[in-house]
């Protein structure tokens, strides 16, 4: 099964990934972990990508791409794999395909995990980090036992920038310009699938693989 997990920041995509590919056998791949990694191990894609991270430009198209491709030759992707933050465009969509049928292989289906914008909102302007361990929390959905503090170290909370809610509403509408035309671009491949990712972590796992009809 090759996968692609579509969605807004707040949808779930990383969670459902990591449960899908435990279920499955299948690595998660995400455009985190690739960077990170292709960095980490000195690949050539990795050293192009960090000239410009530690310039602090945007990695160009062909760079991230071709870490995908340097990935997606690594032997644990042979029976599939699921794509979480690559492709974020059309063009990237394009050499998704164009390195899948070298291969002789095709994307089974693109899941597109639709949330609302004030469920989205809430769950990202609501998520709470210790400053000293990094732990997360929620402040409705999996909040600390005493406000304000970490469980695991008594470390303070706070809220990130990026998760207050004049940026996230800014974020979502980033999302809605550049990344959504990938809902189009798989649906008129015939391999799109809206699934509802406002439920439970567990009703949504549910929902994809009824979509999947697994």
């Amino acid at each position: 099964m090759r996968l692609v997990l579509l969605g807004p920041p707040g949808a779930g995509k990383g969670t459902q990934a990591v449960l899908l590919a435990k279920e499955w056998g299948i690595p998660h791949i995400s455009t985190g972990d690739m960077f990170r990694q292709a960095v980490k191990e000195g690949t050539a894609m990795g050293k192009k990508a960090k000239e410009y991270m530690d310039n602090g430009l945007l990695v160009p198209d062909e760079v991230v791409v071709g870490i995908v491709q340097e990935r997606l030759t690594q032997k644990d992707t042979a029976k599939g794999f699921i794509l979480d933050g690559f492709p974020r465009t059309v063009a990237q969509a394009d050499a998704l395909t164009d390195m899948l049928r070298v291969k002789g292989h095709i994307l089974d289906a693109a899941i597109n995990m639709v949330v609302p914008e004030d469920l989205l909102v809430k769950r990202l302007s609501g998520r709470r980090v210790c400053r000293n361990c990094s732990a997360t929390y929620h402040i409705e959905f999996s909040p600390p036992t005493q406000e304000k503090v970490c469980d695991q170290c008594g470390g303070e909370l706070y809220q990130r920038d990026d998760d207050r809610e004049e940026t996230v509403r800014l974020r979502l509408m980033e999302y809605t310009e550049k990344t959504s035309p990938l809902v189009s671009y798989y649906a008129g491949k015939g391999i799109l699938r809206n699934v509802d990712g406002s439920e439970s972590a567990e009703k949504v796992l549910t929902n994809i693989r009824t979509a999947l009809g697994r």
